[in-house]
């Protein structure tokens, strides 16, 4: 398990203490029947959306909640390399394959108590038209009979659709950003491209800023 787990590694951080406030505002956004699907996501690569993803899963499970996290990132997705586990089979081989009954045989435990992962899988060749299948739906709804919370990492959103597949599909959506590296224009037109397939975004994450008084790290979340 990689030390990009801080919630776990250092549980009195202020990062751990900020990411667990992300959690407790996203528990009182999803508090309507049947609401528990999370879609993290980003403008363009590098703004550490699979460090929050990562950490916000091990965050939930923490209360005791069964959470799955769910590498949707089926290019780049790396939840596999954080969380030490195969990625031989995994979120794209499950919706390639014809029977949805399976998933259990790509779920894989973690190290922490109550947090479930699927990998990305084997990097397909159409990995948009996957996440646009009919499959996906079925799946969620499946998921939801088996997890209080189940959280994606997806694409970025500017460039590729992806995410976009997702975002309508899901409860809430979360957009990262990263202090000094993200360009407003790229946040903007990120949200925008959301809107038009009628997400709900939750809220965006400030990841990365510096604090002389919050260490290293600190994340912002509205």
């Amino acid at each position: 398990m990689k030390n990009e787990l801080i919630i776990h590694e250092r549980p009195k951080s202020n990062v751990s203490e900020d990411i667990r406030t992300i959690r407790t505002n996203l528990q009182f956004t999803l508090s309507e029947k049947n609401c528990k699907t999370i879609l993290i996501t980003s403008s363009v690569p590098g703004e550490g959306k699979s460090f929050i993803s990562s950490n916000l899963a091990a965050a939930f499970a923490q209360t005791g909640s069964s959470t799955l996290l769910i590498d949707s990132d089926l290019r780049l997705g790396r939840i596999h390399k954080i969380f030490s586990v195969s990625n031989k089979k995994g979120f794209s081989n499950l919706l390639v394959g014809k029977n949805l009954m399976e998933v259990a045989d790509y779920i894989a435990k973690t190290d922490l108590p109550d947090l479930y992962v699927i990998p990305r899988g084997t990097v397909p060749p159409n990995p948009s038209e996957l996440l646009s299948s009919s499959n996906i739906k079925k799946l969620i709804k499946l998921l939801k009979e088996k997890f209080d919370y189940i959280i994606f990492d997806g694409v970025p959103i500017n460039g590729l659709p992806d995410s976009l597949a997702l975002a309508n599909l899901v409860d809430r959506v979360v957009l990262v950003s990263s202090y000094g590296y993200t360009k407003i224009d790229e946040l903007n037109n990120a949200k925008k491209a959301l809107e038009k397939v009628d997400a709900k975004i939750a809220g965006v994450v400030m990841n990365k800023t510096q604090q002389s008084k919050r260490g290293k790290y600190s994340n912002y979340y509205e």
